[in-house]
């Protein structure tokens, strides 16, 4: 399992998109991060800590779950349910530049589930997209405004993106999946 990513590296890459959101955005009060569960959570609050020590100011920070947003629920097995956990947006999304963060890019099925989710909550501004990774592979006309890394790969790898707050470790690792 190549490691692709150590924990200072990734630390290097999430201060430089912390960088280039605040040079992109010089009106910062209309800005507000939005993490997609899982990973998308604690790699936003880091750019937000990063923006913090940056400009100088808090940005506000939302977790959206878009687990019955997803297009392959029903494609699922027969068996357990999704676990649905909470969406916390504790500001208005209303005329708000979202910043919305997830951990990696494949075929963009996941933001459009989390597009779907955040026009469901009010009307923003415009929506940007920060990934740590971008796989290809796209299925979807949907392309981030901030990438940590490109990383292509094969259909058959598979991209783990391991955070120290839910795995104990940083790193982004490369792995062969099961081709069926």
């Amino acid at each position: 399992m190549p490691v692709v990513m150590d924990a200072a590296r990734m630390s290097r890459t999430l201060t430089r998109l912390a960088h280039e959101v605040a040079e992109r955005n010089r009106s910062i009060e209309e800005l507000a991060l939005v993490g997609v569960r899982t990973r998308g959570v604690p790699l936003g609050r880091r750019i937000a800590d990063a923006l913090a020590g940056i400009l100088g100011v808090r940005v506000p920070l939302g977790t959206l779950d878009i687990t019955l947003y997803r297009d392959d629920l029903s494609r699922q097995p027969v068996g357990p349910q999704p676990l649905v956990r909470s969406t916390e947006i504790p500001f208005s999304i209303d005329d708000r530049r979202i910043l919305l963060v997830d951990d990696v890019l494949y075929t963009g099925r996941t933001v459009r589930a989390a597009l779907d989710a955040l026009v469901d909550l009010g009307r923003p501004r415009s929506i940007e997209l920060a990934v740590l990774v971008d796989r290809g592979h796209r299925e979807l006309p949907i392309k981030a405004d901030y990438v940590g890394k490109n990383l292509p790969t094969s259909a058959s790898q598979v991209v783990h993106v391991r955070l120290e707050e839910i795995d104990g470790r940083d790193e982004v690792v490369i792995e062969e999946g099961d081709p069926s």
